[in-house]
């Protein structure tokens, strides 16, 4: 019993590499951008928040320069038809306790700042601190699923140093070292066909780094061209387990304070864009993004005192592609409106896709809008809908999942972004 608790404990640290948007990752990081669906986001270079997506972009900001910006994601996600079976360690009995799940993806404030500084004519620095991957979904501890997950936290914020060095009149190199900070909190209950539960209960974190190159291509004064990679971070998290049961029975059987350890990577991304002014109203952009998903293959979970794997998790997810196009129209000398639209796709595999983390192929329809107040202080907000494609999640609770049970359930929704931003001249 206590063994097979712990597996089922620990196969939940799987949220640690899954999350919001398309796989976990988290774009949101310029209002501005955000207008244009991120479209030309490695060849605009607005403002200091484009240094996100290139640190080449800072070149291009006034003397020195610092960008607040906020998003609020609103998530209006439903299951239903939600059916779970016990491990066939237990007869394999079917749980029907919840087989609604209402809302189970929680609101979220996004925020993000950047700041540049113009050495000279040629070389720029900059520095950002910025929120890239995170999760929150939460559902009840007597749903069907409860053995795949109920509480799932994930955090994980960047602050990275950066420069910029002009090599050529139209060329701009840019790099920067990432330092990554993660932290996690998992919950999942155990149910086994009876009407008490049993939770448990994990956190843990680690800081490690990485980093981000770039370049901008100025082919003209109203055309260019941006590229840049940010690497994969590896991530070994550190944490506790702990347990809980209303059963009288398993309540003295219970583990507390188990140590385990578990590797998290943040993937790869190759980035590239395009920016052009066609007259002195309207610009137009374009960007494609791969995120290289595949380094989430499995994930393994090792016990920090005894060592060796405690739980494995198949996941092998793909790589993917985000493409974006966008457009802007400048009203007059202190408003401009932002319009963009989006594909992202998912990474999952229907025969891998969880509850933690419901992922489906996105549909993006963005718009922002600009006041620039006077030359040092310039303010943005933007609003994007994303429609995601129904998801079903159909595990078989066999090989590495055995342990958790089978499970079925079906997903669908929509998520609001709600932003906010400024820069500031000085």
């Amino acid at each position: 019993m206590k063994k097979l608790i712990t597996l089922t404990a620990l196969g939940t640290i799987l949220l640690a590499s899954q999350a919001n948007a398309a796989g976990f990752l988290l774009r949101e990081q310029s209002i501005a951008g955000m207008g244009n669906a991120f479209a030309g986001a490695t060849a605009g270079a607005e403002d200091a928040s484009y240094a996100f997506y290139n640190p080449a972009a800072i070149i291009r900001q006034p003397e020195n320069q610092i960008s607040f910006n906020a998003t609020a994601i609103v998530g209006h996600v439903k299951g239903d038809g939600a059916t779970g079976y016990s491990p066939a360690k237990f007869g394999g009995q079917m749980f029907d306790y919840d087989r609604k799940m209402n809302h189970p993806v929680n609101k979220m404030i996004l925020p993000s700042v950047a700041a540049s500084k113009e050495l000279d004519s040629r070389n720029s620095i900059g520095i950002s601190l910025s929120a890239p991957f995170g999760l929150v979904t939460d559902h009840s501890q007597q749903w069907a699923g409860a053995n795949h997950g109920t509480l799932s936290e994930l955090s994980i914020y960047n602050l990275t140093a950066m420069y910029a060095h002009r090599a050529t009149c139209d060329l701009t190199l840019g790099g920067g070292i990432v330092a990554q900070y993660a932290d996690a909190t998992l919950k999942n209950g155990v149910l086994h066909g009876t009407p008490f539960a049993s939770n448990a209960t994990l956190s843990g974190d680690a800081t490690d780094l990485g980093y981000i190159i770039g370049a901008l291509y100025e082919y003209t004064a109203d055309t260019r061209f941006g590229i840049s990679y940010r690497s994969k971070v590896n991530h070994k998290l550190k944490g506790h387990i702990s347990f809980a049961s209303t059963n009288p029975i398993m309540q003295t059987q219970m583990l507390y304070n188990q140590i385990i350890t578990a590797k998290l990577t943040t993937p790869a991304l190759l980035t590239f864009g395009a920016y052009h002014d066609i007259n002195d109203k309207w610009s137009v952009m374009a960007e494609a993004q791969k995120t290289y998903w595949s380094s989430f293959d499995d994930l393994t979970i090792k016990g920090a005192i005894k060592g060796g794997n405690i739980s494995v998790t198949d996941e092998n997810w793909n790589d993917a592609w985000f493409y974006s196009i966008g457009a802007s129209y400048q009203v007059n000398e202190q408003w401009k409106l932002r319009f963009g639209l989006a594909f992202d796709q998912t990474p999952v595999n229907n025969y891998t896709r969880t509850p933690r983390i419901p992922d489906s192929d996105r549909y993006w329809f963005s718009t922002g809008a600009e006041y620039k107040y006077n030359d040092k202080l310039t303010f943005n907000a933007g609003y994007t809908f994303i429609h995601a494609e129904h998801a079903e999640v159909d595990l078989k609770g066999t090989g590495n999942d055995a342990s958790r049970g089978a499970l079925t359930a079906k997903y669908k929704g929509n998520i609001h972004l709600f932003g906010l931003g400024a820069v500031y001249n000085f």
